[in-house]
């Protein structure tokens, strides 16, 4: 068995296209930022924007690590769990980083940071949320999968979801005034979610059927958490924004694509590989092992 520092070979010790892509992906926007900052395409607050960017990567991938289920299941990427881990510790390591850039823009003034940690609430959710990945991220390896057990396991790593929550609340929190982004991570996550719940009501997948349905009203949700914030952010009423007519938020140019069409594009994209696939059958849910015959 290869050794799991060996991120780039797969179980057996091959060379793994997948892993080499993927780990690619994850390194490159740290990469981008140290271009950035040695050619000075950081602005005027250089430590600043990389505080942002690194917390915003941070939810990318934790938002990436959640989708591996359904584009597995449901969209014919079998192998994406082979990934799976090295997306979820990438999402602590910019985690991690986006506390300590903030230490040092703070002078690495301890006792302020933990003042306002405590006193500022989006700092004590943001912190919360980044403990959650630390123990997930701690975990995250074959030696303690073996220690938990399974079970305990797959309970201690379902914190994922909260840990999600908790992260999309600290971005809407941070956010000055134009909600798009944290709508639009917010509607992935509903969708995301759905699939779980939908699921778990199932076989374990979903065919398109449920799919195209739940695009539909993960988008309608998004579209609708989108008005309101507008409605608080703007003063834009959204019972009028509904109506094309009026020149409704959902289809003005002058605001750009609002979030609950990429949620519905991301829905429908996945409802299309799910018609794609090689094997439209759903993958059933693990069961437990006989247990052996007793004499």
């Amino acid at each position: 068995m290869a050794s799991s520092l060996t991120l780039w070979r797969g179980r057996k010790g091959e060379l793994s296209p997948l892993r080499i892509a993927t780990l690619a992906i994850l390194v490159w926007p740290a990469v981008l930022a140290v271009f950035d900052a040695s050619r000075g395409g950081l602005g005027g607050r250089p430590l600043n924007e990389l505080i942002h960017r690194s917390g915003w990567w941070a939810l990318v991938f934790l938002m990436a690590s959640l989708a591996v289920t359904p584009l597995r299941q449901s969209g014919g990427f079998s192998r994406l769990f082979e990934v799976r881990r090295m997306i979820g510790v990438a999402c602590f390591c910019y985690a991690a980083a986006h506390i300590c850039l903030y230490v040092v823009d703070q002078n690495f003034n301890l006792v302020k940071v933990a003042t306002e940690i405590v006193s500022r609430i989006y700092l004590t959710i943001g912190f919360v949320a980044l403990l959650g990945l630390a123990a997930l991220a701690a975990t995250s390896n074959d030696t303690m999968l073996r220690r938990l057990g399974g079970l305990k396991w797959r309970r201690l790593h379902q914190l994922a979801y909260v840990i999600s929550l908790l992260a999309l609340i600290h971005f809407f929190q941070q956010t000055k005034a134009d909600i798009t982004q944290p709508t639009l991570f917010a509607g992935l996550f509903t969708w995301m979610m759905g699939y779980r719940i939908f699921a778990g009501l199932g076989e374990g997948a979903l065919g398109w059927p449920r799919l195209l349905l739940l695009a539909v009203i993960a988008a309608a949700l998004t579209f609708a958490g989108d008005l309101l914030g507008l409605w608080i952010t703007a003063g834009r009423p959204p019972f009028l924004d509904f109506v094309p007519l009026y020149g409704g938020a959902i289809l003005d140019p002058d605001l750009g694509i609002r979030p609950g069409w990429p949620v519905l594009g991301a829905g429908l994209i996945v409802t299309v590989l799910s018609l794609l696939s090689p094997s439209r059958r759903p993958l059933p849910r693990a069961r437990p092992a006989p247990r052996p015959a007793t004499s």
